[in-house]
């Protein structure tokens, strides 16, 4: 757990408040708690107000209250917060508090160590993960955290002389920071995502390019135009290290846990790093073969026969779900959930490696007319348990290589808490499965 002293002691004795009750917040209510604050939570949805009672807290209704006793106001990233806010911003920015989120009070609490920041629209979990791993391997005690794992709050902070905090950011987390400045800041790619969030495009990127706030080296994909456009824009103020797919350092390379063209973006951006920590090329590439992959992306769950099934069910939009068509041949596809801005605008490029679609929750009515546009069988599933077993069935006795995609290009929120209850709950239905039966 993070020392958060120096930041209470900047309050100047005053409580904070803290809203929404999810593993970030009840990780910052334990710091805070520790570093001796007086600490009033709340949540409107009310399952977690015992735990952070537990934790310290004091339970309160904060929305229509003026807060200008509090110090500040903790806000979980997930809170409407710029467009449409909820009713708990409004009434700390009418109390003139200030408002942030764990990484901001990370920042502030004069930890010494050297901290990498990673977004972008796709590939934040991988890069991250495996800048994480590249480090440990080689000897840097890595700390890996934030929108990945382990909250920021909660890491276990290495030695400032020989460690680093690796931090896989999102732009909710980016909105609530006002001078978190990574000393390396990492911006893969660009495309529509959270529109609902930021209101517009604009939005969004004014929310990404809040990382490169003080950074002292900026390494930015190349592979897009919006990524360009900002890599430009800030050359001349930050170091700005362009990377991209095509890199010669990552051609080449054969990865199992990295398959797919998407993936040579994320090792360059990781190799980047490594190299601006000081490690040296043949040590980072042999770090990069001993990467384990991550649970969400593009993981192989299993193999029946000649069937693979792979839980990539951290594509939460259109974009990232092309990333795994593009690795696999003869698919059946596991779609559906919330949809995002655009639906399956963009993967028509793919329908020819698809044998068939999946459909499962509230996107199914609109993902099921894309399936007849573009001449892609599908089965209306509803539920992840149908769709595991209607794809079981169709993939009986093929002698053929075949993947069985969980890729869902949607949100989980519709019928889960999270991409990660959601790929557990493809994992589950799939282990199920009888052993031979394919």
């Amino acid at each position: 757990m993070i020392d958060v002293s120096p930041f209470v002691n900047s309050l100047n004795g005053k409580p904070v408040a803290v809203f929404g009750l999810g593993l970030s917040n009840m990780a910052a209510i334990k710091a805070l708690v520790a570093a001796g604050a007086s600490v009033t939570a709340w949540d409107d949805n009310t399952s977690r107000h015992d735990e952070a009672a537990i934790l310290g807290a004091s339970l309160k209704g904060l929305s229509a209250k003026d807060l200008s006793i509090y110090g500040c106001l903790v806000l979980a990233p997930g809170v409407p917060f710029t467009h449409n806010p909820h009713a708990v911003v409004v009434a700390a920015q009418d109390s003139g508090i200030e408002i942030l989120c764990d990484i901001e009070i990370l920042h502030r609490c004069d930890h010494g160590v050297k901290t990498i920041g990673i977004t972008g629209t796709n590939g934040k979990s991988t890069t991250t993960a495996l800048i994480g791993h590249i480090l440990n391997a080689c000897g840097i005690h890595a700390a890996i955290g934030g929108n990945i794992g382990t909250p920021a709050l909660a890491l276990d902070l290495p030695r400032a002389e020989k460690g680093a905090i690796v931090l896989e950011l999102s732009s909710y987390q980016l909105d609530l920071c006002t001078t978190f400045a990574p000393d390396i800041a990492v911006l893969l790619n660009l495309s529509p995502d959270h529109i609902d969030r930021h209101g517009n495009m604009d939005g969004y990127v004014a929310a990404k390019k809040r990382i490169f706030r003080g950074a002292g080296a900026a390494v930015i994909g190349a592979d897009d135009d919006l990524s360009i456009a900002l890599a430009a824009e800030i050359k001349g103020v930050r170091n700005v290290y362009q990377i991209s797919a095509t890199d010669d350092a990552v051609q080449g390379l054969d990865i199992p846990t990295l398959r797919g063209t998407h993936n040579h973006q994320n090792m360059a951006a990781a190799y980047q790093v490594a190299q601006l920590m000081g490690l040296s090329h043949d040590d980072i590439i042999a770090a990069m073969h001993s990467f384990g992959g991550l649970a969400y992306r593009q993981f192989l769950v299993r193999v029946m026969g000649a069937v693979s099934y792979i839980n990539d069910s951290k594509a939460t939009n259109a974009d990232a779900a092309a990333k795994a068509l593009d690795s696999f041949t003869n698919i059946h596809w596991i779609i559906g959930g919330r949809a995002k801005d655009g639906g399956l605008s963009g993967l028509e490029h793919y329908k020819d490696r698809i044998e068939c679609a999946y459909i499962i929750g509230e996107a199914a009515d609109d993902f099921a007319k894309w399936c007849l546009k573009n001449d892609v069988a599908y089965e209306m599933c509803g539920t992840m348990d149908q769709a595991v077993a209607k794809a079981h069935d169709h993939t009986q006795g093929v002698t053929v290589a075949t993947t069985v995609l969980l890729s869902p290009a949607c949100a989980s929120f519709d019928q889960y808490s999270g991409f990660e209850a959601r790929g557990d709950d493809f994992t589950a239905h799939v282990m199920n499965l009888e052993e031979g039966a394919a």
